[in-house]
């Protein structure tokens, strides 16, 4: 199985990092995507990467919560020389989100096609975060429509209707601990959606599944999500894993899972 996004470098692990990443080695997972937030993780971010080569692998944007009036260009020129310095599988996570601060929407907005552009120069998929703004990040992508832009909607928490629109745009769906919750929702339609649409992730250490919802989230328990799965679309275990395992690689340009 992939992790296809997961913050192991967040300090919510910074007492038991390598326990928790062996943990998921354990259960089976071979890669961890890790999304950039800003400038002050990257270091923790690349350097995890080095300690784990292969397996840990590090994306590299600006998350719309920290695209501040003050800093979000400095932020960009910071992303922009990594992008140019080295290679990343994806930019992300980027998007919109309207959940935290509204106020912010335009140089959202701003900074979200920035990065699109470098992620079509660079034919790179992107990793999109939107959170009470599928309308504003709709909108932006129809406006940047390229044969190239492609991603993930991470965390995927919208309704049919939108995960439709999102695959019709060239995007597949991350599916994380929504999928087991009560309210979440997606369980419901999730099987209308092609399994060859779909990824894995956890977004650890946040938005735990059951049964640890409300307490610290990691990627061993990705197969709490896998397993889910199983029930939605009726496929074993081992074919949840095969399909979503390979539409990552497919993504990522991943020759081989292992």
């Amino acid at each position: 199985m992939i992790d296809t996004h997961t913050h192991l470098y967040a300090e919510e692990f910074d007492e038991d990092r390598k326990e928790a990443i062996q943990r998921a080695l354990d259960k089976g997972i071979t890669k961890f995507y890790l999304p950039a937030i800003d400038s002050e993780s990257h270091e923790k971010m690349l350097q995890l990467e080095t300690e784990y080569p292969g397996k840990v692998i590090s994306m590299m944007g600006l998350h719309p919560c920290y695209v501040k009036p003050e800093s979000w260009e400095k932020e960009l020129e910071t992303v922009k020389n990594y992008l140019d310095q080295r290679d990343f599988p994806a930019i992300g996570e980027i998007g919109i989100d309207l959940y935290w601060d509204k106020t912010t929407l335009d140089i959202q907005v701003k900074a979200f096609e920035q990065q699109i552009d470098w992620a079509i120069e660079k034919d790179l998929p992107i990793v999109i975060h939107t959170r009470e703004s599928f309308d504003e990040t709709f909108e932006v992508l129809e406006r940047k429509k390229h044969p190239k832009l492609r991603g993930i909607f991470h965390c995927f928490s919208g309704d049919l209707e939108q995960a439709k629109h999102a695959i019709d745009l060239n995007f597949i769906l991350g599916i994380g601990g929504v999928v087991t919750f009560k309210n979440g929702k997606i369980d419901q339609f999730l099987n209308e959606i092609p399994l060859d649409k779909i990824v894995l992730e956890t977004d650890s250490p946040y938005l735990a599944p059951v049964p640890h919802r409300g307490k610290r989230n990691e990627s061993s328990y990705l197969d709490l999500v896998a397993g889910k799965l199983v029930d939605i679309y009726g496929k074993d275990f081992s074919e949840i894993d095969r399909i979503t395992t390979e539409n990552a690689g497919k993504l990522f340009g991943i020759k081989e899972s292992n």
